[in-house]
């Protein structure tokens, strides 16, 4: 038997390695993470619904294949959390929603459907904002998320529960999501790896607007290679998305190897249109001056993307109008605030307004490959504000500048998702809070395994330098958040409930 504490703290790559050398048994495992579930959740509101009887059956199946000596997948026997955007079979998928409290859906999405068959054992869902709406993870169904360097902070959005659940080592492979920056901002606010791939590399069935590229699947991780993991099981065409190309799944096992000194690197503080804190810039100008010795070179290049506030707005405004109509038009207080914003901000758009978005799109896709001319990689902040209070919704003023909306805050990440280059925020020490700093590091143009190569070497680097390597919360030192992080429920949950409802496809 090994210590349960040290034991969930391993990366999920070292675990599923000992599994397949009968050096541990997928149940003990699985009885570890529930432990650490039942000993942390209640700090951090992390994981919602969960299917514990059921994994541990299917971990004990799991035991059995390996000591027949079966052929196991990627993930064999590894405890898995489910964003609750995702579809599960038998287990509640609410989408941070009152309107599908009773929601147990028939069938697995795509994703959670291939992460079963490379082995993983679904336990439990994390939770995310109503719909995936913002970046600050709270909900009616299942309150609020706290962050696990501080549990009366936020935990970013809108794979928060996710993000949280990893950094507590709650869960050694998690799912997430990203359309304005969901995989990347949470991973930076809880210190762990978020990586948005490029457009079809995952598919995601769930979108309504099959075409659109804003929209992702992706992994989430402690580290590179955990992420890595998971990408090489859910990456792959499907008809579904139609995005989706033919690829080779197991080349993001191993992306390459990167060497930093020969990298040319620029960076920005704010891509010349985004509000950030005086503070994370001082932050990340200290980081910068910590890192540049690495590479080639490392510039600050400004960049004109004066165009994409509008066009995201537009084309996330779509989206919302594509899955809410049904549930806005019959009943508009049933959808919390930032769902209805968004529907209503779409609902008042025309084909004009659309038109000139998809074009301004297609401009700014086109002027950013200008400083790949002369660079490899493109560093940024990945949040512009350090983790506030989760009882505040958003960030609604930075440095004093009011806020335009309840997610223009997000603006370092969804520049880039209109981009559709491939991103990735790697935990890189501590801001001025003393709370966890995420570097979003932007990839050429599909230029996936190349980023995940160069993440990986920087990974290295940075953890031999105490002021850049990943921080980890201090879990023994953890007290309960004021308010209570569930102090926003408003009906009790169900837990492993047998309601039905319809499904719906959140974006």
């Amino acid at each position: 038997m090994h210590d349960a504490s040290s034991l969930v703290s391993l990366d999920a790559v070292e675990l599923r390695r000992m599994i397949g050398a009968r050096q541990l048994s997928p149940v003990e495992l699985l009885d570890a993470c529930i432990e650490r579930i039942e000993q942390i959740n209640p700090y951090v509101n992390a994981i919602t619904a969960t299917a514990f009887d059921r994994a541990r059956a299917e971990a004990r199946a799991a035991e059995q294949a390996v000591m027949r000596g079966d052929a196991l997948g990627l993930l064999h026997g590894l405890p898995l959390g489910v964003k609750d955007l995702e579809p599960t079979a038998g287990l509640l998928t609410t989408f941070g929603s009152a309107i599908y409290r009773g929601n147990v859906p028939d069938e697995d999405v795509e994703l959670v459907a291939r992460l079963r068959r490379a082995g993983a054992i679904v336990t439990a869902k994390t939770n995310v904002p109503e719909m995936g709406a913002g970046a600050n993870s709270r909900n009616t169904v299942w309150g609020a998320t706290g962050n696990p360097f501080n549990p009366n902070l936020n935990a970013g959005g809108s794979s928060g529960g996710s993000a949280a659940a990893l950094a507590c080592d709650m869960l050694p492979v998690c799912t997430g999501s990203d359309t304005g920056g969901s995989l990347r901002i949470p991973a930076a606010k809880c210190g762990v790896v978020g990586f948005r791939p490029s457009p079809g590399v995952v598919p995601s069935v769930r979108k309504l607007l099959g075409w659109t590229p804003i929209s992702v699947v992706g992994p989430m991780g402690r580290t590179v290679a955990d992420a890595c993991l998971q990408l090489a099981a859910t990456a792959g065409m499907d008809a579904g998305d139609p995005l989706s190309y033919p690829l080779d799944p197991l080349s993001f096992l191993s992306p390459g190897r990167a060497d930093l000194g020969r990298l040319r690197v620029a960076y920005t503080e704010d891509f010349g249109v985004c509000a950030v804190d005086r503070g994370i810039r001082a932050t990340f100008r200290e980081k910068i001056a910590a890192m540049r010795h690495l590479f080639a070179a490392c510039d600050e290049v400004a960049f004109e993307m004066d165009e994409a506030h509008r066009c995201f707005d537009v084309l996330r405004a779509e989206s919302f109008v594509a899955g809410m109509r049904a549930a806005y038009e019959n009943d508009p207080a049933s959808l919390g605030p930032n769902t209805r914003v968004n529907y209503e901000m779409g609902a008042a758009m025309s084909l004009k307004d659309s038109a000139w978005a998809q074009a301004a799109q297609t401009r700014l896709i086109k002027q950013f490959q200008d400083v790949y001319a002369g660079y490899d990689l493109v560093l940024s902040p990945t949040t512009p504000v350090s983790p506030f209070p989760w009882t505040t919704l958003y960030a609604d003023a930075i440095n004093g500048e009011k806020q335009e909306n309840y997610y223009r805050w997000l603006a370092l990440t969804y520049v880039i998702t209109l981009t559709t280059h491939p991103a990735i925020s790697l935990p890189c020490g501590r801001d001025g809070q003393g709370m966890p700093f995420g570097l979003q590091v932007v990839g050429r143009f599909r230029g996936d395994h190349e980023l995940l190569a160069a993440a990986q070497a920087l990974e290295q680097a940075f953890a031999a330098v105490p002021t850049l390597a990943r921080p980890r919360p201090d879990l023994s030192a953890l007290a309960k958040a004021e308010p209570a992080l569930t102090s926003i429920v408003t009906t009790p949950p169900i837990l492993e409930g047998q309601g039905r409802g319809a499904a719906t496809s959140a974006v």
